[in-house]
């Protein structure tokens, strides 16, 4: 049964990652019915689109969420504390490297800047990684992202464009805190409604996503045609790093391996969606919120290989654990 489920999870991953493939193709051939519709510039959708998405992620959450914190609080606490340290730096690092215009850089630091992304919950299950870890990991990230992304865009990118980082942090919390809070009373007052909810939702939101990126894509077409390809090696470069960097930094700070599997994909996997708005709301979606764009499809790309590789080489405690079930069983059956 778990193994159909994996699979299923697996078969949706890759389904979602040709949908914004294809989105991003569409959008660079044929911008044009993703820039307006008559007189209403599709932009605008992003950030009530990203309300709707977070809202969903609040309906599937509970005080369950935070259990992980309380099991395992070194995990949890070099899982964030390496996602907020690894991939800002990192993206400031690339910015400077790739020497990008201005706002292009900006938007590099940006998605470094940005939380977890939602589907680093899946990826982990697909890896056969620590997946409660990995849920209270992007559940707090989430939640720190109003303080923590002002403060990293207004030390990091400041030398790029002007941050204001009170507008910053209002902004997020509108995006990312209220929605999510109404989806978690939705999810108390509302909770045999919650579990319908929980089917539907990930489908929204894969929507919603595919959306964004597409409308984002086709915004900023022009940047794109010139910095396109150099801006993606740097956005793959990002990525990669991330994974590295995030599964032996938890290595180093003696993690098991199922553990420093889940900090990799946590570190890894940034909320594109997230920076996309920021982006829109400081009015430079056409050229900050180009890499967040293109972070989307590469990093699920990434991420599925990663967690598919890793899925068919569960690590040795898991497995051991496995065996010795297995064994166990058919000693009773003896």
């Amino acid at each position: 049964m778990k193994a159909e489920t994996n699979d299923r999870s697996s078969y949706s991953n890759l389904i979602y990652t040709a949908l914004i493939i294809v989105a991003v193709t569409t959008a660079l051939i044929f911008p044009g019915p993703f820039t307006s519709v008559g007189d209403f510039p599709l932009k605008k959708l992003i950030v009530p689109l990203l309300q709707i998405i977070m809202l969903g992620m609040g309906t599937t959450m509970s005080i369950k969420d935070f259990e992980g914190v309380i099991k395992q609080p070194k995990a949890v606490f070099i899982g964030v504390t390496c996602h907020f340290l690894i991939m800002p730096l990192l993206g400031y690092t690339l910015a400077n490297v790739f020497s990008f215009p201005p706002e292009i850089a900006a938007g590099v630091v940006l998605i470094g800047c940005s939380p977890s992304g939602l589907a680093s919950n899946v990826m982990c299950f697909i890896a056969k990684a620590n997946v409660p870890l990995s849920i209270t990991v992007t559940t707090l990230s989430t939640l720190l992202a109003p303080f923590l992304m002002p403060a990293l865009m207004t030390l990091l990118a400041g030398q790029f464009i002007e941050i204001s980082f009170w507008k910053m942090m209002i902004e997020i919390m509108q995006i990312v805190i209220l929605p999510v809070l109404v989806g978690l009373a939705l999810n108390r007052i509302f909770h045999k409604s919650a579990v319908m909810l929980n089917r539907v939702m990930p489908l929204i939101s894969m929507g919603g996503i595919v959306l964004i990126v597409a409308i984002i894509t086709a915004a900023g077409r022009d940047s794109l045609l010139t910095v396109g390809w150099t801006l993606a090696l740097c956005v793959l470069i990002h990525n990669l790093t991330g994974f590295t960097l995030g599964y032996w930094s938890a290595r180093l700070f003696g993690l098991d391996e199922q553990s420093s599997r889940t900090v990799a994909i946590e570190v890894g996997l940034q909320n594109g969606g997230l920076a996309s708005g920021i982006a829109v709301q400081m009015g430079k979606v056409a050229t900050v919120g180009l890499a967040p764009a293109l972070f989307g499809p590469i990093m699920n790309t990434t991420g599925s290989l990663l967690a598919t590789f890793w899925s068919q080489n569960p690590p040795k405690d898991v497995a051991l654990s496995k065996t010795a079930s297995v064994q166990s069983v058919s000693s009773q059956d003896v």
